[in-house]
């Protein structure tokens, strides 16, 4: 979303048929940009006139001052004002005035956290500019278009979108668009972690910036400068070139540059622990942005001040800090980076000592992560539904325009036979053969086809990263397993049992390593389960970084072996990714399958409701560990929903029977008793654990 705002080039004053207003429009872009507030007071004096100017003239006042109320949070008036600008170009069948409309509802749509929609219009802007001679209008859309594939994901079409828009830059006298490409470029190598051509390319843009004397300029390119040092582990680097930037801003009275700065400032303090500092910039950034109706920045700061007050001890105004953060990304539907500061929310109140708002804020980042992965399930089944569709409907044209080459023959086999009675035999023999060789095509057809289903139904029933079931499967599975413990031949209890895992600190992997290095450790953890366990267990991709195993049929006794052996050969494991070896844990939650009650066995989603919960214990106690429920007692005097809405109060009034099974570490070798990491859980916590 900032990205595309951060494009914008208001396209620089040409003849336009009325110099002295064209002029005065055109001194008030970086105005509009850096200093809305001064610019709109301009602009609403001009309006009359610029109204009743020509086309161009009008269209650009439209434009500038849609800019300015979007950058002043005033987004329903910047899009009435886009959308006016929108039909006066097609009403004028201008390209130039159509393609401004358009990337400015582009702004204002990505200003309102509507991305899909900003996309398609920024698309459909550079098509229309690249048809017209306005080099300036083409850079504006080119460097757009490529921030919204960047936003996308797509950084090859969106590095070769902006090394055009530089090339473009380079043939007009105006530096502006050039300083602003060679920005929005210096950013996308940071995005790609090619530092180096980052570093390179934002010099040439401070040079320039240099050149235009622009205030406004040299803050962006600190601000490039801050993210590029900050992503190449420059701290000092990053501080320096935030200091610099709010010293700008303040100058110039950019109050949402200055606000946006005070925001970074916070975070760069909270990196390096100076939790009074980072409280001190987080406030101050909430007071620069009182006024500017920025949802983004105001959560962003209320965040980092819930991490310094949290930090500082001051457990209360954090945990409301943070709150009112996560109504603000709440608010703006952003949902992975609502996911992301829950956990972070999360792993912020587990370092205070507040397990209890830990394990709350690790339950509703779960929510999200199985909501966002049913999504994307959801999204890939409609994919290879559609390719399904597309499929038959070609093999249907192929059946048609066959048929037709059969009624072809027919005709021309009767007006044969009127001429040639002779040729009766030679042209029937003729049309026998084509229909068996159409019977044959539409038997191949269909036996290809029936392949295809299978495939479609294999593939609904799997994980397409890890190739273990996935949840659907294993729900399908359960509604008709009906378990009930036995005796084995020794006399020892034979049971099921269900293990949950979540592997720890998965985020520091994506964030550290890229999210290819966290595929490798999830499709590394899947083939370790399918090591440890047997082939007779069901493994299955529970969501995310989650895993779950269920063991049909294992004495009571070792329940608790299982998952040590779960923990050990995850942990003995080491991922050699691009020159890097790290190692990986994971946390289990896990009981024998039916869990009964009182003389009632659980239904199998109660009982992994409460594996759930016990892997949440295990994640609040430090990790690498697994906690398992055994079992219940004195359950007269309590209910299952009580035990359901915590399980560790349950445990500590005796009602459940928990065990608890500690991972060693992943360079360490296993423990010289097979049994000597299992540990009651009453023991473990007068341990301190």
């Amino acid at each position: 979303m900032r990205l595309l705002a951060a494009a914008c080039v208001l396209a620089p004053a040409l003849a336009w048929g009325q110099p002295p207003l064209d002029a005065a429009i055109a001194e008030i872009r970086d105005q509009a940009r850096f200093v809305p507030d001064k610019a709109l007071v301009q602009l609403q004096k001009m309006e009359p006139a610029a109204r009743a100017a020509p086309p161009a003239t009008k269209a650009e006042f439209l434009a500038q001052l849609s800019f300015a109320w979007r950058q002043l949070g005033k987004h329903e008036t910047a899009l009435l004002l886009a959308d006016e600008l929108v039909v006066f170009g097609r009403a004028q069948g201008d390209a130039v005035i159509l393609a401004k409309g358009l990337l400015s509802k582009a702004y204002v749509l990505s200003s309102m956290s509507e991305r899909k929609a900003a996309h398609e219009l920024a698309f459909e802007a550079e098509k229309i500019a690249n048809g017209t001679a306005d080099l300036a209008l083409r850079v504006q859309a080119t460097i757009t278009s490529g921030q919204s594939y960047a936003e996308q994901g797509n950084f090859p079409v969106a590095l070769a979108k902006l090394q055009t828009a530089v090339d473009l830059g380079r043939q007009i006298d105006d530096l502006l668009p050039l300083a602003t490409a060679l920005n929005a470029m210096a950013l996308l190598y940071g995005q790609m972690k090619e530092y180096d051509k980052g570093w390179e390319v934002l010099d040439e843009s401070v040079r320039i910036a240099d050149k235009l004397d622009s205030p406004g300029r040299r803050v962006l390119a600190r601000k490039t400068e801050y993210g590029l040092a900050i992503d190449s582990k420059q701290p000092k680097r990053a501080l320096a070139a935030l200091q610099a930037g709010l010293e700008l801003g303040r100058q110039m009275g950019a109050r949402s540059l200055v606000a946006d700065t005070l925001v970074n400032l916070s975070d760069s303090y909270l990196k390096q622990h100076d939790y009074p500092k980072a409280l001190r910039y987080s406030v101050e950034a909430l007071q620069a942005g009182a006024e500017l109706n920025d949802l983004g920045l105001n959560a962003t700061a209320y965040v980092n001040k819930g991490q310094a007050e949290l930090g500082m001890g001051r457990l209360a105004e954090g945990k409301k800090s943070f709150e009112a953060g996560l109504a603000h990304f709440q608010k703006i539907g952003d949902k992975p980076e609502l996911q992301a500061v829950l956990m972070e929310y999360g792993q912020a109140l587990e370092r205070v000592g507040d397990y209890a708002g830990a394990i709350n804020a690790y339950h509703r980042e779960r929510a999200i992560s199985s909501d966002l992965f049913e999504q994307q399930r959801q999204k890939a089944m409609w994919d290879l539904q559609e390719k399904y569709e597309t499929e038959k409907k070609r093999r249907q044209i192929e059946l048609l325009s066959r048929e037709n080459q059969v009624k072809s023959a027919e005709i021309d086999n009767r007006r044969l036979q009127q001429r040639v009675w002779w040729l009766l035999a030679v042209v029937f023999a003729l049309a026998s053969v084509i229909v068996g060789l159409l019977y044959r095509k539409v038997r191949q057809a269909n036996a290809q086809l029936e392949v295809k289903n299978m495939e479609l139904k294999a593939q609904s029933s799997l994980d397409p990263l890890t190739s273990l079931y996935n949840r659907r499967h294993f729900q399908e599975f359960m509604r008709t397993h009906n378990h009930v413990e036995r005796r084995g031949a020794a006399g020892e209890d034979i049971v099921g049992a269900l293990f949950l895992l979540d592997v720890d600190h998965f985020k520091h992997v994506n964030d550290t390593y890229g999210h290819a290095a966290g595929d490798v450790v999830l499709k590394l953890i899947a083939e370790n389960l399918r090591v440890a366990l047997r082939e007779t267990d069901m493994i299955v991709r529970w969501g995310g970084e989650e895993f779950l195993a269920f063991l049909p049929a294992i004495p009571r006794s070792g329940v608790d072996e299982i998952a040590r052996r779960i923990l050990t050969t995850i942990s003995a494991q080491r991922i050699e990714y691009q020159g890097h070896s790290f190692g990986v844990n994971v946390s289990v939650g896990f009981a024998p399958f039916p869990l009964i009650p009182a003389d009632t066995p659980l239904p199998w989603e109660r009982a992994v409701n409460l594996v759930d919960m016990a892997l949440y214990l295990a994640k609040a106690h430090g990790r690498n560990r697994a906690y398992g429920v055994r079992g219940f007692d004195r359950f007269s005097q309590t209910s299952m929903e009580a035990i359901e809405q915590d399980l560790e109060r349950a445990w500590r009034a005796g009602f459940v029977d928990l065990s608890v099974v500690l991972g060693g570490s992943p360079d360490a070798p296993p423990p010289p008793n097979e049994h000597s990491n299992v540990v009651p859980l009453k023991q473990a916590f007068k341990a301190g654990n």
